[in-house]
């Protein structure tokens, strides 16, 4: 990772006090690399025991007698349970993200009457250890008759099979905005239209930790305690008193580390419903950790869906009207309901460009594939469909790509603004991102360069990517966050979040973000999240909010404890609390630097010398706020520039250069922040050209390790050159979202780059990945398609 420019001078003391702003060092960095980190395969608890699942080989079938017989004689088994014991025990299964008037989502726990899926949960075994607990699944006994299943989701509404009874057409809803065929009259007089089908393949969110928890049920108090790896605690807590039929202060729910989320973890999914449910009925602790193979066939895929996109545009190559036709596999059993992000892929089309009409239709279907989630940026699809069409439409119409995109960017004069759709947009900086990234690059000698390649038989191709992302808010669940900030009476910090940090160094935040706010040093701060007995309700991670909204709620908070701080330390020191000065845990009086007050002397006089303090200041120095967004969404922005190299004898790719100008607003921690825009960047390259669920004709999943299943490491990714655009939010702080952003920016970019270092054969995408054999296939077409025009 490289900067543009030095980053300004800070001064140590700007650092060790944790001025937003700074790069101050990761706090849960000592912890974590030197094994410190708490995970939940380290939780232990007395009696506790292991769970491991019967899983369906079929994608497919009627599950007709289970015998679990064997397995339950194998020594050290204590329980096998089916959908007929475990499902019916079951309250209520719902999330929050399922919002009002979106279509039911079946979600068994495990499978009834019919699996669904290959790695389709069919029962449940709990043994002594792991060992015994798969060796008792060999054991089980299942019955299946096969069916025929729906696996092309892009036939799935014509199928007369169905993956749910009583959803017609395999539909899992739609929605739709102005109809396309008010466009046609647009598209018959322009002077040049283009059209193009893309699929994105399917692939993963594939955290380094998968998912798992340990759920202990105490029966002499009706309480449980679930230890579990998620980016959401309060979410769960809410779930399990749901799923039990228990209040919800009776259910305490604790996440230390999380070893990524990715949007995976935001909802407890069907295995872990199961395990909370064999808790309760065991009256024990059970654990239950997924394995790698379990991870990549069972727990949820993303990104699996096509369009047709359209636009049209006048003679000098302004955009005239844009229009998506857009359809998603949802699978089996999708967590939460797919239209919570699909449809947003409609609506945001066309992105940050100008464009006066516009439509957009998408539909969800079924399949008997393993269920849709949510994975970072899950309207990614929407910059993929709409920068591959840009680029195509340039080189169609003759016109540099960049040029294109210029000739239509929003600007600054523009905003406020409303895109086609509704959509408000605002405090976004499209066209400076795209100016600096190329300039980043220096675009044009790189084109010189590609020419002279060319001449010599080398093909480098340079691809963009500009989008505009949500964040912040979108839903009542996510807007809203609460923080309690305690001083204790030694002049200590504890600030109490929800927490839900798996990777994107909330804790370092929320304390950076307190100690500024406060005015004390960082290191007298300490974070508590992840407990929901002890931290207020919060959504968790995702959407790219946490920055934004613990922002919020931190100086809520805050604002109201350093009055009462200041009014102290004033009494204390005979003067007037606008005389007061309260810097590194220190408050002075203006002008009389020798008369101060450590925060320790504050706090003692606030919790034991009562008498002392003036009379409108309760005793303690403890506080609660809450932080609720006026704000829809906040958006942020960025722009992608990638340059490869493609070997047109192996169809291998080369990524030379990769550029990244991001504007999240004010940066409260930079080193964080770019932190989070590699490792979406490289998701997002991964998506481009490695990771792909794979399903075979008969609807077996083909990558279930990671022989099969490709990730990019660091022996394929080039150094990350980033760029920063300050666009102040109308949020607190001026921050943006920024987690998601780079796996959004970089799956087009690389797409354009490949296709456009092969476009002296004439290749246009339709299909992802790009992998070796897929980029020779692209120019074996184009050189048959050449010959057949001749």
């Amino acid at each position: 990772m490289t900067r543009t420019q030095a980053p300004p001078a800070v001064r140590e003391d700007a650092v060790a006090r944790g001025v937003v702003g700074t790069s101050v060092p990761r706090i849960e960095d000592l912890r974590l690399v030197t094994g410190a980190g708490t995970f939940v395969d380290d939780v232990t608890r007395p009696g506790m025991v292991h769970a491991c699942f019967v899983r369906s080989p079929l994608p497919r079938a009627r599950i007709g007698t289970i015998d679990t017989s064997a397995a339950l004689q194998l020594e050290g088994v204590f329980a096998v349970y089916t959908a007929a014991e475990l499902n019916t025990v079951a309250h209520q299964i719902s999330y929050a993200l399922d919002m009002p008037g979106m279509p039911p989502v079946p979600r068994p726990p495990l499978a009834e009457e019919e699996v669904r899926f290959v790695g389709d949960p069919v029962a449940l075994v709990i043994a002594v250890d792991r060992y015994v607990a798969e060796d008792a699944v060999e054991l089980v006994e299942v019955e299946y008759e096969p069916l025929e299943p729906v696996l092309d989701y892009v036939t799935a509404d014509s199928s007369p099979h169905l993956v749910h009874a009583g959803f017609a057409g395999n539909s899992a809803g739609e929605m739709a905005g102005r109809p396309a065929s008010d466009l046609d009259p647009i598209f018959e007089v322009a002077a040049h239209t283009v059209q193009q089908q893309i699929f994105q393949q399917a692939y993963l969110p594939v955290p380094m930790e998968t998912r798992g928890l340990v759920a202990e049920w105490s029966a002499s108090t009706g309480e449980m305690t679930v230890w579990i790896s998620t980016q959401s605690p309060h979410e769960v807590r809410g779930f399990c008193a749901r799923l039990l039929g228990i209040d919800e202060h009776r259910v305490r729910v604790i996440a230390r580390d999380t070893g990524g989320g990715f949007g995976l973890k935001v909802a407890p999914l069907r295995e872990e419903i199961c395990i909370q449910l064999a808790a309760r009925t065991l009256g024990t602790a059970v654990k239950w950790i997924e394995d790698r193979q379990e991870n990549l066939m069972s727990s949820g895929m993303a990104r699996h869906e096509h369009a047709d996109v359209r636009m049209a545009f006048d003679a000098e190559g302004r955009i005239l009207a844009a229009g998506m036709d857009h359809v998603q596999n949802v699978g089996a059993y999708p967590t939460p309901s797919p239209l919570t992000a699909g449809v947003v892929v409609g609506m945001l089309f066309p992105g940050p460009y100008r464009v006066p009409d516009a439509s957009f239709s998408v539909k969800f279907h079924y399949s008997n594939t393993v269920g849709r989630l949510a994975y970072r940026g899950p309207w990614q699809f929407e910059s993929v469909a709409r920068e591959v069409l840009l680029d195509h439409a340039a080189r169609r119409i003759g016109i540099d790509p960049v040029e294109l995109r210029r000739r239509n960017m929003i600007r600054r004069e523009d905003l406020p603004a409303f895109n086609p759709h509704g959509m408000p947009l605002d405090h976004i900086s499209p066209l400076e991102t795209l100016e600096q990234a190329v300039a980043m690059l220096g675009y044009e000698d790189f084109r010189e360069e590609q020419r002279r390649a060319r001449a010599e038989g080398r093909y480098l191709g340079v691809g963009t990517c500009t989008y505009v992302e949500p964040t912040t808010g979108g839903t009542s669940f996510h807007s809203t966050e609460g923080a309690t900030i305690r001083i204790e009476p030694t002049g200590k910090v504890n600030v109490y979040v929800a927490g839900g940090s798996a990777g994107n160094s909330l804790e370092t935040t929320v304390v950076q973000l307190t100690a500024d706010a406060l005015g004390v040093a960082m290191a007298d701060v300490r974070t508590v999240q992840g407990d929901t007995a002890v931290t207020p309700f919060g959504a968790g991670t995702g959407g790219s909010r946490s920055g934004s909204m613990t922002a919020g709620a931190i100086a809520e908070t805050a604002a109201g404890l350093r009055e009462r701080i200041v009014a102290i330390a004033a009494h204390r020191l005979d003067t007037t609390p606008d005389e007061i000065d309260f810097v590194d845990s220190t408050a002075s009086v203006r002008n009389a630097p020798d008369k101060t007050l450590s925060l320790a002397e504050i706090a003692d006089i606030a919790y034991f010398q009562g008498e002392a303090l003036p009379p409108d200041v309760p005793p303690g120095l403890e506080a609660s706020g809450r932080y609720r967004t006026p704000h829809m969404m906040i958006w942020a922005n960025a722009t992608h520039v990638c340059t490869c190299e493609v070997d047109i004898e192996t169809g291998k790719v080369t990524l030379l250069r990769y550029i990244v100008s991001e504007d999240c607003g004010k940066m409260i921690n930079p080193s964080v922040v770019e932190g989070q825009i590699c490792g979406g960047t490289v998701q997002g390259i991964g998506g481009a050209l490695y990771e792909h669920l794979a399903y075979d004709e008969s609807g077996n999943p083909v990558a279930t390790t990671f022989m099969d299943y490709l990730l990019p490491t660091a022996s394929e990714i080039p150094a990350i050159e980033i760029g920063h655009i300050d666009t102040p939010s109308p949020g607190p702080g001026n921050f943006k979202g920024v987690g998601e952003g780079g796996a959004i920016g970089a799956t087009p970019a690389v797409l354009n780059a490949v296709v456009d270092a092969l476009a002296p054969f004439g290749v246009e995408l339709s299909q992802l990945p790009l992998s070796p054999s897929a980029v020779l296939k692209m120019i074996d077409d184009a050189r048959t398609a050449a010959k057949d025009d001749e």
